[in-house]
């Protein structure tokens, strides 16, 4: 490994000053919102026996006229200002659920009100994905083989009842798996059945769709929505546009999905994904997802309710470890499918994790196109590409492929020292085909001589996150595995000084970089690279 220094004296690259971020509107819907309780196609759900008086259960009331709605061959369910308590509502083709302003349909908690959420469906391919991924029927909302669907705003729905907490992969404890049987796994086995168990009766998500076609949700608001705001599974035609979501786990999931636009929406969710593309064996077969564009999009981690009050409160930084938030877009984590053609645009971080792209069940993931994209305070790697070896799938999935990604026009502020931009694959698995352009990236400094020397692990089969490897020997780029690497126009800064090189690479064939900047700090040498 040599040493190469970069000129401090050059002039950086000007694309930072030309990028404009093209936030849209969302588009107006039509001018129904006075006269929706009096159209001749909408049901009231106060004239089905609905009290919204945030005390008096109205499932019953409100499932009456989406029924109604339905056996009507489509129609607009109408919720006028009040606090609708509820449990599991299930949707019906060709009906609309239209949240009139001040309009909230409140989750019901089954410890303090008679009732319960739907039952979890049975599901013979439960082991390959999480507990939330694999069910849907336990929601507050959920619909199953449903076409035309809109749930429209400028309503609530607050999901205080739910539960955000969901068990693991029956895969993930050893079920499915060719591992020894110990004791220990015995009882991991049965730790995992009994909080199954303890899962009956409560809800688990928002809004849960499963194989739907021509979905549109817009202009709603979601607050505390338990483990999922929004789970699509196996949609085809998706919108979501001009949503608010303030949340205390996941805010989108996308997951095996055909044409999709996620658009205008704000999503705060300080301790998981703010919008997440998957592509799980939810449904018993590998299906891409793919078709999908993310714009105009704002992303957050700032502590729950606090998007929504204005308040961006902080505190949650100090409690959440080992990378203080998520809050991030995201593609991967359940990969057993893939991901093909997807597009993000014009999106703002703000105090969360940065971008990942991960494909790690193996499935290929492949063009892939992100740009214009700010990060303020990241908290982790601001960009993380990862092609791992979990093979959470069923027995004989191929080494993952991560291939053809291109990310462009990113200014990025980040506070740990300890991470920096990650481009990693494993030994016998190379990620390929991959440029950056027009990159800036503005890190603490602080790191030491005794860091550069680090190691990182390989964690083959781990889950994929920006955290996994540890502290790098790196404060700017760290490249492994990888192959046709392309770099032009970076620019990358230190606050502090850093005893570690800017750039570090191991096993990368075939990099091209071109107008590179590195600075360690102001006044100091110029920063080196590892090549």
């Amino acid at each position: 490994m040599g040493f190469v220094a970069f000129d401090n004296n050059r002039p950086s690259w000007g694309l930072i000053g030309r990028r404009q971020l093209l936030w849209g509107t969302s588009l107006a819907v039509l001018p129904f919102a006075a006269a929706s309780a009096n159209a001749p196609d909408a049901f009231d759900i106060r004239k089905f026996g609905a009290k919204g008086d945030g005390k008096t259960l109205d499932t019953a009331a409100i499932q009456k006229a989406i029924d109604a709605a339905g056996a009507a061959g489509g129609g607009t369910v109408f919720f006028p200002r009040g606090r609708f308590l509820s449990f599991s509502l299930r949707l019906k083709s060709h009906v609309t659920l239209y949240f009139g302003s001040g309009a909230v349909l409140l989750a019901a908690d089954p410890a303090r009100h008679k009732g319960k959420y739907d039952a979890a469906e049975p599901n013979p391919h439960e082991n390959f994905q999480d507990y939330g991924h694999s069910y849907f029927r336990n929601s507050l909302i959920w619909g199953e083989n449903v076409e035309d669907v809109a749930i429209l705003g400028p309503g609530t729905i607050d999901g205080e009842g739910l539960t955000n907490v969901s068990p693991n992969a029956p895969w993930s404890v050893g079920v499915g798996r060719d591992l020894p049987d110990t004791p220990m796994l015995r009882s991991r086995i049965a730790d995992h059945y009994e909080s199954v168990k303890k899962m009956a009766g409560l809800g688990n998500k928002a809004i849960a769709i499963k194989r739907g076609r021509n979905i549109t949700i817009r202009d709603v608001t979601f607050y505390r929505a338990g483990h999922f705001a929004i789970l699509a599974t196996g949609v085809d035609n998706l919108t979501l546009d001009n949503l608010k979501i303030d949340t205390n786990r996941d805010g989108i999931d996308i997951d095996v999905v055909r044409n999709c636009r996620v658009s205008n929406c704000s999503v705060n969710s300080p301790t998981d994904d703010a919008i997440v593309l998957k592509s799980s064996y939810a449904l018993g077969e590998a299906r891409p997802t793919e078709n999908v564009a993310i714009t105009n999009c704002f992303v957050s981690g700032f502590a729950v309710g606090s998007l929504l009050d204005g308040t961006y409160k902080r505190e949650q930084l100090k409690n959440i470890i080992p990378h203080l938030t998520s809050g991030r877009i995201k593609l991967g984590t359940e990969a057993t499918g893939g991901f093909r053609n997807v597009a993000v645009s014009n999106c703002v971080f703000d105090c969360c994790n940065g971008l990942a792209i991960e494909s790690v069940d193996g499935a290929v993931l492949e063009d892939v196109v992100c740009n214009n994209l700010v990060m303020r305070d990241c908290t982790a790697a601001p960009l993380f590409l990862r092609l791992g070896d979990r093979r959470r799938a069923p027995k004989g999935a191929p080494m993952a492929v991560l291939r053809r990604v291109s990310v462009s026009d990113v200014d990025c502020h980040f506070l740990d020292k300890r991470y920096c931009s990650i481009v990693s694959g494993v030994p016998g698995g190379l990620i390929e085909d991959v440029s950056f352009s027009g990159i800036r990236t503005i890190h603490p400094g602080g790191g030491t001589a005794a860091d550069a020397a680090i190691k990182p692990p390989e964690n083959e089969g781990n889950y994929p996150d920006p955290d996994m490897f540890g502290p790098m020997p790196a404060w700017g780029w760290y490249l492994r595995h990888a192959r046709g690497v392309t770099m032009t126009g970076i620019d990358m800064r230190c606050l502090a000084p850093d005893g570690r090189p800017a750039v570090v690479t191991d096993d990368v064939a075939g990099l091209m970089a071109r107008d590179v900047f590195a600075s360690s700090a102001p006044g100091l040498p110029p920063a080196a690279v590892v090549l």
